[in-house]
């Protein structure tokens, strides 16, 4: 039976088959899902979405009958909002209860495990020639998606600390995330976030194996090449692009962003040399997303920058990227981002681990160097938000003729102890 409920009757466990209202009211893809998770419910609850369609057959019906009226039925004019006891602020659509970024390191390195031989498949079928489908990728950007709704540093960070991931997927991955965060950051709606969640996943589709993937940041940006339709650079955009078409169900805002990701707002770029606002703001955005993520993961002979790096290179080279952009990116992500390796004032080392709750300049820290003493400590966790002076970020910290494991050996096993830690 289909019921008509306000959403501040909603309890977990019912089905919602339909939220009345348009999309930009409320922060979800799908019309019908079972609402089984806190933060799904606060965040309807805090949208301007007032009523909602349930299915008491597929779900819960603990409303009492005189609190909902059957779909159909004529109902009174509903009381303002101050009246029903519940205040309905006019908060971001996309707000949501955060879980904690240790918490969600567990449901991201799941997400990612489950779907990387899903992404593989797909680069591999495109590289075959063979279709893809916007129906094939949908639950890996819907889990994505949820995942960033619930901590926005999480899933990035975890695949940031990651050294078991194959370097295809685990960009393709990591570029969705980004993307779906910094559309949650610029207010973007749940359409244009999803779209630019699938834009990440798939705008890489034409790198083939035998080029090494996409090209670094830095190749392009020392290229010369005035031959571009010819260029290697431009084969795996353009076949990409091809590839994406062909499929016949990809959003046209996809399709652009595989196209034009590589175009840079002073002509610089590739395959078509666009300039300015010829770009559209996804391929702007994925510009940004990309170009961040591909100098921190480094590539054969390139070894990867740093987080907070890659975050001062990008500002001090601009690389043709959009500046207002970049300034939502930077307040996204942070400027010291999760697996950031700092100094302390104190002498200590220590790598970035969650955010700050309450200034994001003021990161979370887990130890695991003392420079006085010369050896490695005991990990410890600082909140330096917390930490009232007695220590501060000094810098970056240069790991140089340090004795320790490779980087990204590193980062896993302090994101694994902080996780044990916080748990």
């Amino acid at each position: 039976m289909l019921k008509r409920v306000e959403t501040s009757e909603l309890r977990l466990g019912m089905f919602i088959h339909k939220l009345e209202g348009s999309w930009f009211k409320h922060p979800f893809w799908k019309s019908k899902f079972l609402l089984e998770e806190m933060w799904m419910l606060e965040a309807l609850q805090r949208s301007s979405v007032e009523t909602v369609i349930i299915n008491t057959e597929r779900g819960l019906n603990t409303v009492p009958e005189r609190e909902v009226v059957a779909v159909g039925a004529v109902a009174s004019p509903a009381a303002p909002p101050s009246q029903r006891g519940l205040p309905r602020p006019a908060a971001n659509k996309f707000a949501a209860a955060r879980v904690a970024t240790a918490k969600e390191f567990g449901t991201a390195r799941s997400i990612a495990e489950r779907h990387s031989k899903l992404v593989s498949r797909v680069f591999i079928e495109a590289r075959l020639g063979r279709g893809i489908s916007a129906r094939t990728v949908d639950p890996l950007i819907d889990d994505i998606y949820a995942s960033v709704q619930r901590n926005l540093y999480a899933f990035n960070g975890l695949l940031r600390c990651r050294e078991d991931s194959e370097e295809t997927y685990r960009h393709a991955l990591a570029t969705s995330a980004l993307m779906i965060a910094l559309a949650r950051q610029m207010n973007l709606s749940a359409a244009e976030t999803r779209e630019a969640g699938m834009a990440g996943l798939l705008m890489d589709v034409g790198a083939s194996q035998e080029t090494g993937g996409p090209p670094h940041p830095e190749e392009v940006w020392a290229g010369t090449t005035t031959d571009l339709e010819g260029d290697a650079l431009c084969q795996h955009v353009l076949s990409g692009h091809a590839l994406l078409k062909a499929a016949g169900d990809i959003p046209d805002a996809v399709l652009k962003v595989c196209l034009r990701h590589h175009e840079r707002l002073d002509g610089s770029g590739y395959p078509h040399r666009l300039a300015g606002r010829e770009i559209d703001r996804l391929s702007r955005m994925a510009a940004i997303c990309d170009t961040y993520d591909l100098l921190v993961a480094g590539k054969e002979g390139r070894p990867g920058f740093d987080p907070a790096q890659a975050i001062r290179h990008m500002g001090e080279h601009g690389y043709g990227l959009d500046p207002e952009i970049m300034v939502d990116f930077i307040e996204m992500i942070g400027i010291y981002p999760i697996g950031a390796f700092i100094e302390l004032r104190s002498g200590r080392l220590g790598m970035v681990v969650d955010e700050g709750p309450n200034e994001r300049a003021l990161p979370t820290v887990f130890t695991f160097w003392s420079k006085p003493l010369g050896k490695k400590v005991k990990g410890e966790v600082i909140v330096l938000s917390q930490c009232y002076g007695a220590d501060e970020i000094a810098g970056i910290a240069q790991l140089g003729g340090l004795d320790l494991p490779p980087l990204g050996a590193l980062r896993q096993s302090l994101l694994t102890a902080y996780a044990r830690t916080a748990a």
